[in-house]
């Protein structure tokens, strides 16, 4: 592993448990060469999970993409950066349990926005007026009124 301060290639790893989720292996390293410390997480490598877009073209699954736009979804709320990745990993969880390789664009909004209404109502909403690209006061309200029967279990 290339050393991210000083890019020597010869590091150590000093630690290794993994997350508290049981689905990677974090591990703490050493540079052997500026002594920097850093730390890495192991991942399986799971078969490619392909995106159906609204075009029709296909792109392959993208965690980083989807925890950026969570991120700004979250953006100035109460929520930490761990309760976010997890948010990711319930979607990317879901995603695959369907046991297919490609989903739609629409699957994944849908899984995103179930995550989120739990998570925090402001980001709900904040995803819902950007994915269903909301045109007026009314589509919001629609959104406030279905995040409120969510919350009474209707």
């Amino acid at each position: 592993m290339r050393c991210p301060v000083c890019s020597h290639e010869n590091t150590k790893v000093i630690d290794s448990r993994q997350t508290d989720d049981m689905t990677s292996i974090r591990r703490r390293r050493e540079c052997e060469s500026c002594g920097a410390r850093f730390t890495t997480f192991e991942r399986i490598e799971l078969s490619p999970l392909m995106v159906i877009k609204k075009d029709n073209t296909r792109e392959q699954f993208d965690r980083d993409k989807l925890l950026d736009g969570l991120m700004k979804s979250c953006e100035k709320r109460p929520i930490s950066f761990k309760e976010v990745e997890k948010c990711v990993d319930n979607v990317e969880k879901k995603l695959r349990n369907k046991n297919t390789n490609e989903v739609s664009s629409t699957e994944i909004g849908e899984v995103v926005m179930e995550e989120l209404m739990q998570l925090d109502q402001v980001a709900y909403v904040r995803f819902a007026s950007v994915y269903r690209e909301f045109t007026d006061i009314n589509q919001l309200m629609d959104a406030l009124k279905h995040l409120e029967k969510g919350e009474k279990g209707e």
